[in-house]
């Protein structure tokens, strides 16, 4: 018996079949499926996908085979890694002074004919082969050699989207402990902030009503911008919590009344007689995130009361319900929307009106209903007709 030499790139060659992580992996149908279909078309009683590590050959996939594994000094792959472009045939293995007296050849599983098709990695250091085992002397047609050919590229492919949806679970977890880090951090800066902004917002108005005959115009111009630039800081830093908290919680279901809990915020909120609103299709049980529905028309109320130019605020919400989910038209009568604007608007601290927004209420919508399977559009209105949203989230049945 003659062992296989090592390769001559034998470190990056391991270093490469390490990265995919597949050694001592539980059974895969997909592999097994080609196994079978490579033993069935060259009519051999066995299939092997067999992977060439330091010190042994694994089976992947081992059909007609129970053992999952050999020493390397006596894989004949070992052998067919050595020439990675092309079929290694053994027809006879008792006539081959390589293999005549190898264990294999000469007890279980009494390998005489061996033809393997290399599993070269994207990068071509040969992994391993999908290789057909008989226990007599035997020949392949060129049909056959096409054919196993062909099904090693398949295992090299379900070996290279393995590799890749690894890779995409180890990134996807990543990214997920960055933003778990980033939302910390934004919770605990803006919770801190909130105190001294108080504080010096109270400081202004203090200082305002307690040294008003001591201040000349000009001092009491720059404490009212203080005050309207803490407030507004404020309200930015509030916003940033309320965003944290909603995008970040556990969404948890439940059936609640639709009509009856936008009264609820109505009469919950401190611009309770600030606008007319009407419904259309409302009077209906939905099964969502309660939570979430609060958040949602909240802020979608206060931005039409806060932006609206008119006398008296009109607000107008219907719901129509389709085929899987529902579609909610919110209305309002103020100044609109430019449409060149309609989808800066849903961006994080994008605002049109820094006096008055901050750019997270919208924001916070949008991800919102995104994280329920939804969805919020601006819709083109004419010139003065005010802002239309549609909003879109999905049917939950059970």
């Amino acid at each position: 018996m003659i062992p296989a030499n090592l390769p001559p790139n034998e470190a990056e060659r391991l270093n490469v079949l390490n990265s995919y992580n597949i050694l001592d992996t539980l059974p895969e149908e997909d592999y097994d499926a080609i196994t079978k279909i490579a033993s069935g078309i060259c009519n051999t009683p066995i299939g092997l996908v067999s992977i060439i590590d330091e010190n042994r050959q694994w089976f992947k996939s081992h059909h007609g085979l129970d053992a999952t594994e050999t020493p390397r000094d006596l894989a004949f792959c070992a052998h067919s890694i050595l020439q990675p472009d092309e079929l290694f045939i053994i027809n006879d293995a008792t006539k081959d002074k390589r293999f005549h007296d190898n264990p294999l050849t000469t007890g279980k599983p009494n390998v005489v004919f061996y033809a393997g098709a290399p599993l070269n990695s994207s990068e071509g250091y040969p992994l391993g082969t999908l290789c057909v085992i008989d226990n007599q002397p035997k020949e392949l047609s060129d049909t056959q050699k096409e054919s196993l050919k062909l099904l090693a590229k398949q295992v090299v492919h379900l070996l290279e989207l393995r590799k890749k949806n690894q890779e995409l679970t180890t990134a996807n977890s990543e990214v997920l402990r960055l933003n778990k880090q980033l939302s910390e951090f934004a919770y605990r800066l803006s919770h801190d902030l909130k105190t001294p902004i108080s504080g010096i917002k109270y400081l202004s108005e203090v200082i305002q009503e307690d040294y008003a005959d001591k201040l000349d115009t000009q001092g009491k111009s720059w404490l009212n911008l203080i005050s309207s630039r803490s407030s507004y800081l404020y309200s930015l830093v509030e916003g940033m919590l309320n965003f944290t908290k909603t995008t970040n919680a556990e969404i948890v279901f439940e059936t609640f009344h639709l009509e009856g809990l936008l009264a609820q915020i109505k009469s919950s909120s401190n611009w309770n007689n600030s606008y007319k609103i009407s419904y259309s299709g409302c009077t209906i049980s939905l099964k969502q995130s309660k939570i979430a529905f609060i958040q949602i028309f909240q802020n979608l109320l206060s931005n039409s009361i806060k932006f609206n130019d008119k006398a008296e605020t009109v607000i107008s919400i219907s719901l129509e319900v389709e085929s899987d989910y529902y579609r909610i038209i919110y209305k309002d009568n103020g100044p609109g929307i430019e449409e060149k604007y309609h989808n800066k608007v849903f961006g994080l601290f994008e605002t049109l009106d820094s006096e008055k927004g901050t750019g997270i209420g919208l924001s916070t919508v949008s991800s919102m209903l995104e994280r329920l399977g939804g969805s919020i559009d601006l819709k083109k209105t004419k010139e003065e007709e005010g802002v239309e949203f549609c909003l879109k989230f999905p049917i939950i049945k059970n």
